[in-house]
C-alpha cells in the first residue's frame, strides 16, 4: 500500500515535471528560452522543445508579416498646405533576441514603429508640395519612407515589409474652401459659357436676317426684271399686233377702255359727242325699218 502511494507519487512528480518542461513551437510563432530573464536559446523551427521546470520561462514571437495601422496624421506640405495622411505598414521580426532586448514585446514594437512612421511620413512628405502629395509620384514618397523606416527598424530586429498610404485628405476647413472656390469658378465659367452662347446667338441672327434681307432683295430684283421682260413682251405682242392690223387694235383699245369707263360704278363723265373718245360710236347706222 505504501509503495502504491510513492510510485502514484512519482508519476505525479513525472508528470508535473514533463509539463512544465515541455513546450511546443508552432509554424507561425519562434521562441526565446530565458532563465531568470536571461536569454538562453532562440528557437526558430516548429516542434517539441524542453526547458528546466521552474528555472526558465519561453517568450514566444510571431514570426509572420504583420499589420501595423498607424493613426492619421497632419502633414504641412512645402507650400504650407495642411494634408490628413493615414498610413499602414507591414513589418516582420527578423531577429528575436534583438527584439526582446530593445522592445520587449509586440505592443510596445507597434507603439514605437507608429511613431517612427509618423515621424518619417511628416519628415519626407513635408518636403513636397500637395500637388506632388497627390500625383503618380507619391510612390517614390513612400518608398523613401520605407527606407527610412527600416533604418530605424533595424535597431528593434524588425524589417519593414512595406508602408503605403490609404487616405491622403484634406481638413475639413480646407475642402469646404476648396469646395467653396471650385464651386465659384464653375460659376464664372458657367457665366463665361452663356455669354459666349448669347454672342453667338446675336451673331447668328445677325447673319440670317443679313441673308434674309439680300435674298429677298434678290428675289425682288428677279420678279421685277421678269416683271419688266413680261411687260416688254407684252407691249411688243400688242405692237406687233398694232402693226397688223392698227383699227382693229385701235378698235380693241377703245372697248376696253369703255369697259372700264362705262360699266359699273359710280363715275360721271362730261364729254362732248364728238370727242375721239366716241369715235366708234359714230361708225353706228341704225337699222331701217321695213
Amino acid at each position: 500500500m505504501k509503495i502504491g502511494k510513492i510510485l502514484l507519487g512519482i508519476i505525479i512528480a513525472v508528470i508535473v515535471t514533463a509539463y512544465f518542461s515541455l513546450f511546443i513551437v508552432k509554424e507561425v510563432n519562434q521562441a526565446i528560452v530565458l532563465q531568470f530573464g536571461d536569454p538562453k536559446r532562440i528557437i526558430s523551427k516548429p516542434g517539441l522543445n524542453f526547458k528546466i521546470p521552474f528555472i526558465q520561462n519561453v517568450v514566444f514571437l510571431d514570426k509572420r508579416i504583420l499589420n501595423l495601422d498607424t493613426p492619421p496624421e497632419e502633414v504641412i506640405a512645402s507650400d504650407q498646405k495642411r494634408l490628413i495622411v493615414d498610413a499602414f505598414a507591414r513589418f516582420k521580426i527578423v531577429d528575436p533576441l534583438k527584439f526582446y532586448i530593445s522592445v520587449g514585446n509586440e505592443r510596445v514594437a507597434r507603439s514605437r514603429l507608429a511613431t517612427i512612421i509618423n515621424s518619417r511620413i511628416r519628415n519626407v512628405l513635408g518636403q513636397q508640395k500637395l500637388q506632388t502629395l497627390l500625383s503618380e509620384d507619391r510612390t517614390k514618397q513612400m518608398s523613401l519612407i520605407q527606407e527610412g523606416v527600416n533604418n530605424e527598424a533595424k535597431n528593434f530586429g524588425i524589417k519593414i515589409v512595406d508602408v503605403r498610404i490609404k487616405r491622403a485628405d484634406l481638413p475639413q476647413a480646407n475642402s469646404d474652401a476648396i469646395f467653396r472656390r471650385m464651386q465659384t469658378e464653375r460659376e464664372r465659367e458657367a457665366k463665361e459659357f452663356r455669354a459666349r452662347g448669347a454672342e453667338m446667338a446675336v451673331t447668328i441672327t445677325s447673319t440670317a436676317d443679313k441673308e434674309v434681307t439680300v435674298i429677298l432683295a434678290d428675289a425682288e430684283k428677279q420678279s421685277e426684271i421678269m416683271k419688266g421682260q413680261g411687260d416688254g413682251q407684252r407691249n411688243k405682242i400688242f405692237a406687233d399686233a398694232f402693226g397688223r392690223d392698227p383699227e382693229f387694235f385701235a378698235f380693241y383699245r377703245a372697248m376696253q377702255a369703255y369697259e372700264k369707263a362705262l360699266i359699273g360704278g359710280e363715275t360721271s363723265l362730261i364729254l362732248s359727242p364728238d370727242s375721239e373718245f366716241f369715235k366708234f360710236f359714230g361708225n353706228i347706222k341704225p337699222e331701217i325699218q321695213q
